[in-house]
Formats: C-alpha cells, structure tokens, sequence
C-alpha cells in the first residue's frame, strides 16, 4: 500500500492529510479535522484541477487591465496550456464582471470571466 502525505488547502487550518493508496485510489485518508479534507485528497490524487487567476490586456478603456478567472476549476494539466491563450488576450471595453472573455479555453470546456468592471 503506497501513502502519501498533503497538505489541505481548503480552508485556513492547513490539515496535515495522510492517504493510503492501493492500485492507484485512495484507500482512506487520515488527519483531516473535516469532510473537506477527505474530498480535497481523494480529489488531489486521481484527478487534480485549479481555479486560473490572471490579467488580460484591455483597449479603449480607463484602465489598461483587467483581472479574469476560470468559471470552475480545470484539469490542473491545462493550466499551462490556459495561461498560454492568456498571454495574447486582448479585449476591448468595456468590461463588466462576469463576462465571458475567452470561451472554452485550452479546450476544457470552461470559460474565462472578468472579475472586475473596466469601463
């Protein structure tokens, strides 16, 4: 039985989480204060995925920024590939908060939103 020590990010405790895997699932999981502990590490080790968080360029605008964020979180293996679309983004404004800028990005199937208003 393989083991595998992490650290829960799921809120401020930071858990230290001890899970045992057989044949590549998770077993048990131990050290957790709480259910989300559980679930991060289950979730962490056979199918891991982040919130992107980033910045984009904007033209005809009052700011020459704007900040964006994956609607839900995305295989953590397309993050470089999200970051890379990311890079040579530019929208025009103005923007509003929860605006679709970049749909399905990397091909996840999951959109890029503002998260500020840029007018």
């Amino acid at each position: 039985m393989e083991e595998k020590t992490l650290t829960c990010i799921n809120c401020p405790l930071g858990c230290s989480l001890l899970a045992k895997m057989e044949h590549g699932q998770v077993v048990s999981v131990s050290g957790n204060t709480c259910r989300r502990g559980d679930v991060y590490a289950r979730k962490e080790l056979t199918n891991p995925t982040r919130i992107v968080t980033s910045t984009v360029f904007v033209t005809g605008k009052t700011a020459s920024m704007v900040s964006v964020k994956t609607r839900q979180d995305i295989p953590k293996e397309k993050v470089f590939a999200c970051m890379d679309a990311l890079r040579n983004l530019t929208v025009k404004a103005p923007v509003q908060i929860g605006d679709v800028l970049l749909a399905n990005v990397a091909d996840t199937g999951i959109d890029i939103i503002a998260t500020k208003n840029v007018e």
